[in-house]
């Protein structure tokens, strides 16, 4: 893809999270059937996350959706960046860091995912993640293993 091709594509800024367990599993939840991204990631698994917001700071966006999406309650001293992903999609760019969180107060409930499963990481690459979080599984490999 060209330069100028990539310029006129909206940038969409996002953020994920990866919820360790005590067992040092990861949370990961299966995407239900919707038209975002023409319907490319129905079905698959991603790590809990969505957009961030006008007037939201990563960490803010984050936390909002956590409970979202888990009504798991964390607070920004719970979250750690581990990492970044810049993904080129058909119709826009997405930017979307990756914080690491541990302590969270409620167990996650699937409030708007078909599923949700705790994995091991070494097993991440078993599951059909969405496009933009396959690129985070080796940053967790190297933080869990």
């Amino acid at each position: 893809m060209t330069k100028e091709n990539i310029a006129n594509k909206n940038l969409v800024l996002a953020v994920a999270c990866a919820l360790i367990d005590k067992d040092r599993r990861v949370l990961i939840a299966k995407r239900g059937n919707d038209n975002s991204n023409n319907g490319l990631n129905n079905g698959k698994w991603e790590f809990p996350g969505g957009k961030i917001q006008k007037g939201e700071t990563p960490e803010q966006a984050i936390i909002r959706e956590l409970k979202e999406e888990l009504a798991v309650n964390t607070n920004q001293a719970c979250l750690a960046p581990l990492s970044f992903v810049s993904h080129n999609y058909h119709n826009f760019h997405l930017l979307m860091p990756l914080y690491v969180c541990r302590k969270w107060q409620n167990e996650p409930q699937n409030l708007v995912h078909e599923e949700l499963k705790w994995v091991r990481v070494n097993h991440l690459r078993k599951f059909e993640l969405i496009e933009a979080d396959k690129a985070l599984i080796s940053h967790l490999c190297d933080l869990l293993l």
